[in-house]
């Protein structure tokens, strides 16, 4: 499909890509009451899925990013506008997201779309919606890009499309992107939560030989890649582990309405995350690269009244090519 032209154009210090990032999470006050449902899966570990509720025939699964949950600010303003246009919404916490730590040693990581596919066969076989729609942020949108190409041929005619956001569709050059001094910041704030749940999965599971010393000292996405990701998800070295996640390759095979937003400002996504050979070469796959944006912030001022341009962009898609009516 032809690339769309963006209409997102902010305020003045929202035109800088850090502070559009940081200022949502720091900022927005988005809350959201769900009601929690717990699902077990195939491999005796529980899911917990968080939904908002107002009685539609359509359902939008919200997948958040790295270390976030149905909590982050992103999820609750989406869901909160969507229910307000009629639909309703399910969060899925990625396991050992939800606040509480999954039974496993093996938690979630950003090409495990084995989950995506249970939770959603789970809630068309349980729940008697018409269509649903996925809704993915940075790490979220990453899975959901890879599942609606990995799964294309088995699934459901409901899955009517997708809409993903921030995503770092080329984990490889993405890595490289975030090493950089730039995004210090950031890597230092992920790490904080994840080395903590790796130190608590080598205590849970004395048999994972975790070197405590190199995970004090790791500073890069790689470092724990080796320490965690391969020898728990069972990849052969880090280089294995983008090539096989990595969202880029399967876009093409999409074959139901899908919107990408990357924001040309986003500090984390390198050049290769920016698919327009593939948009202009499908017929189902649209990108979309607003000047501004950062990641996943697309905040406009500092009136919270004006800060739903992402929220009415998801609406917009969903109304004009998913072709599901709003109210």
């Amino acid at each position: 499909m032809p690339i769309l032209e963006s209409d997102f154009s902010p305020t003045l210090p929202f035109k800088n890509g850090h502070f559009n990032t940081m200022y949502r999470p720091l900022f927005m006050k988005d809350t959201c009451n769900y009601l929690r449902k717990r699902i077990t899966t195939w491999d005796h570990d529980f899911i917990d899925l968080d939904f908002s509720l107002v009685g539609s025939k359509t359902l939008v699964l919200l997948i958040h990013g790295l270390e976030g949950s149905s909590e982050s600010k992103y999820m609750a303003s989406t869901s909160n506008h969507l229910n307000k246009k009629g639909l309703d919404t399910v969060c899925f916490n990625l396991r050992s997201c939800s606040g509480e730590d999954n039974l496993l040693l093996a938690t979630y990581h950003s090409g495990k779309t084995e989950d995506v596919d249970f939770v959603i066969y789970h809630l068309l076989k349980t729940y008697n919606y018409d269509n649903l729609i996925i809704v993915g942020f940075s790490l979220g949108g990453n899975l959901t890009l890879k599942y609606l190409g990995e799964y294309q041929q088995k699934l459901s005619e409901k899955i009517k499309g997708g809409i993903a956001i921030s995503v770092p569709i080329d984990i490889a050059s993405a890595e490289v992107e975030m090493e950089k001094l730039k995004n210090k910041l950031y890597i230092e704030l992920f790490f904080k939560t994840m080395k903590n749940k790796v130190l608590e999965k080598a205590f849970k599971f004395p048999e994972y030989k975790l070197d405590k010393g190199k995970l004090f000292k790791a500073t890069k996405f790689k470092h724990l890649e080796h320490l965690y990701t391969v020898p728990v998800f069972g990849f052969k070295n880090p280089e294995d582990y983008w090539t096989k996640a990595s969202s880029k390759p399967y876009i093409s095979k999409i074959d139901r309405p899908t919107l990408l937003i990357n924001a040309k400002d986003d500090t984390f996504l390198s050049a290769a995350c920016y698919p327009r050979k593939e948009a202009l070469t499908s017929k189902n796959f649209y990108l979309e690269i607003p000047d501004y944006g950062g990641h996943v912030g697309f905040m406009s001022s500092f009136k919270p009244n004006e800060n739903i341009w992402l929220e009415l962009r998801i609406e917009r898609f969903i109304e004009d090519h998913i072709r599901i009516p709003l109210s």
